[in-house]
C-alpha cells in the first residue's frame, strides 16, 4: 500500500506557471465557497454566510496568487493524475488597511470579510509596534492566507507538507514569524497541531480575535461552527 506522501507530489509554483496558477486557485475557491470532501462539508463561515458566489471568489483568489505568487510563497500538492488537490498560499507583504470598501457588485459582501482581517490585523500591528518599537515591514514575516484540501485521502498529511514546506523556507531566509488570520475552530487546530503556530496574545494578555456575534452581518454564524477570526502566530 502506498503512503500518502507517494501518493502526492509538492511544488511551489512560479509566475510562469499559468495553468497551475489557475488550478489552485480554482482548489482554494471550491474549498471556501464549499465543497463535499471525504463525506465532510467544507466551506469557510464567513464565505458561508454572505453567500458569495464562486466566479467572484475564484476571481479573488486568482488575482491574489497573480500577484504574490512571484514571491515563492504558494504551494500545491498534486495527486498522481497531476490534478490540483492541495493549497497553501502566502505571501510576505506587511498587512494592509485600506479602510474602505473595494469590492463592487455581486461580490461586494467581501467587504464585510475585508474589515474582519483589516480589524485583526491592524490590532496585531498596533501591538507588534510596541514590542518591537517598529512597523511591520514587508519581507519580515510569513502571512499564511488561504488553504484549500479537496483530497479525500491523506488531508492531514497534505496539510503537514504543505505547511512544513513553506515555513522551511520562511526560516531559511531568515523571517521572523509566521502569521495566519484564523476564520475558524477548524483552522485554528490544524495549524497548532501540525505547524505549532498559536493564538497570538497582545501585550495585555489577551486573544486578538473579531467575534461574529458583535458583527452584524455575521452574526447568523451559529457559535458551534466559528466564534471569530483570529490572529495566530509563530516565531521562527
Amino acid at each position: 500500500m502506498q503512503t500518502t506522501l507517494e501518493l502526492y507530489t509538492y511544488e511551489i509554483i512560479t509566475k510562469e506557471q499559468t495553468d497551475l496558477i489557475e488550478k489552485a486557485a480554482e482548489c482554494l475557491a471550491r474549498t471556501f465557497i464549499g465543497v463535499e470532501v471525504a463525506g465532510k462539508w467544507v466551506q469557510e463561515p464567513m464565505v458561508g454566510q454572505l453567500n458569495l458566489g464562486y466566479e467572484d471568489f475564484y476571481q479573488f483568489t486568482k488575482d491574489y496568487l497573480d500577484s504574490t505568487v512571484d514571491q515563492g510563497y504558494c504551494v500545491v500538492a498534486k495527486d498522481a493524475q497531476n490534478n490540483v488537490v492541495g493549497v497553501l498560499a502566502g505571501d510576505t507583504n506587511a498587512p494592509e488597511i485600506i479602510g474602505e470598501d473595494i469590492f463592487e457588485g455581486s461580490f461586494s459582501n467581501m467587504n464585510v470579510i475585508l474589515h474582519v482581517l483589516e480589524d485583526v490585523d491592524k490590532r496585531f500591528m498596533e501591538d507588534y509596534q510596541k514590542r518591537n518599537g517598529k512597523e511591520i515591514e514587508d519581507g519580515e514575516l510569513l502571512h499564511l492566507f488561504m488553504i484549500g484540501v479537496i483530497a479525500e485521502h491523506g488531508r492531514h498529511e497534505i496539510i503537514q507538507e504543505l505547511g512544513n514546506s513553506l515555513i522551511t523556507k520562511a526560516k531559511s531566509q531568515g523571517l521572523k514569524a509566521v502569521l495566519v488570520e484564523a476564520t475558524n475552530p477548524k483552522s485554528v487546530r490544524i495549524f497548532d497541531k501540525y505547524h505549532n503556530i498559536q493564538k497570538y496574545k497582545d501585550l495585555e494578555g489577551n486573544y486578538i480575535v473579531h467575534k461574529y456575534q458583535e458583527n452584524s452581518k455575521l452574526n447568523g454564524i451559529p457559535e458551534n461552527v466559528a466564534d471569530g477570526t483570529y490572529i495566530l502566530l509563530k516565531e521562527l
